[in-house]
């Protein structure tokens, strides 16, 4: 449990699909939980709630200057408080695959089983600064419809997706300005954080880490790893996907969650 005078809780954002037992979907980095609304829509359609949720400095949820896996664990822990879930089911991609890790190990109690997409529990050198750059080139005095910010990120970012993956997070802030709904700045002044190995702590509920074979973000030699945190962790591949396993394997993906949940 987290003392409240130790860490600030922001309030976090989410959209709940379905009726039944709580799963709560945590995004990655840059991402939101609008990324996710296809495969909640499926999950719920078998059972479940499904709480899609931001975190913070990403989507609707609020902006601070702290960014780190303590403060996220503990917005997540407020969230769950909030809303009155027990025996919670925890999924979550790269940045958040880390935060469900982190809040498992503090919290075994309180999470029923865990998903982690496409991160292990070690550390991960920094390697968004290009993607940093290219957003921080975009000017929103001058650039004033999301295909004069897609032709700015093209300039530099040369992958289709990663820049309609940005582009998601657009918004028009006012009727005549648009922006980005994440807190840029902020998550470039913290990202050394965003990379930070779980260094302590166990979960011995059952766990499924599903990793993008052409990824590289989960290798072979990281499972001692894995199975030294999660004893009970079953590696799954789904060799034809990256980083984005859940966009680029879709139908693969959803059958993996789906033969998952229906053990527990």
């Amino acid at each position: 449990m987290f003392e409240p005078n130790l860490m600030e809780v922001v309030p976090l954002f989410s959209k709940i699909y379905g009726e039944g037992r709580p799963l709560i979907i945590l995004h990655g980095l840059f991402g939101m939980g609008d990324n996710w609304t296809t495969h909640a829509k499926i999950i719920a359609n078998n059972g479940w709630q499904v709480h899609a949720v931001d975190q913070r400095n990403h989507g609707r949820s609020p902006h601070h200057e702290q960014h780190n896996y303590d403060a996220l664990a503990a917005d997540l822990e407020q969230y769950i408080e909030d809303q009155k879930l027990e025996n919670v089911v925890l999924l979550g991609h790269s940045m958040g695959g880390k935060t469900v890790m982190n809040f498992a190990v503090r919290n075994p109690h309180l999470v029923a089983a865990l998903i982690v997409v496409d991160i292990a529990p070690k550390a991960y050198p920094i390697h968004h600064d290009a993607y940093i750059e290219a957003m921080k080139s975009v000017d929103f005095n001058t650039a004033k419809s999301r295909k004069d910010v897609e032709a700015v990120l093209s300039k530099t970012l040369s992958s289709p997706g990663i820049i309609q993956f940005f582009m998601k997070s657009l918004y028009w802030k006012t009727k005549e300005e648009l922006s980005w709904r994440f807190n840029l700045l902020g998550l470039e002044s913290e990202l050394h954080q965003v990379g930070e190995a779980l260094e302590f702590g166990y979960y011995h509920g059952p766990t499924l880490f599903v990793a993008g074979g052409m990824s590289g973000y989960i290798e072979e030699r990281d499972e001692a790893n894995i199975h030294e945190h999660f004893p009970n962790a079953t590696v799954q591949t789904i060799d034809s996907a990256g980083h984005w396993v859940h966009a680029e394997a879709r139908e693969a993906f959803a059958t993996c969650i789906a033969d998952f949940l229906a053990t527990l």
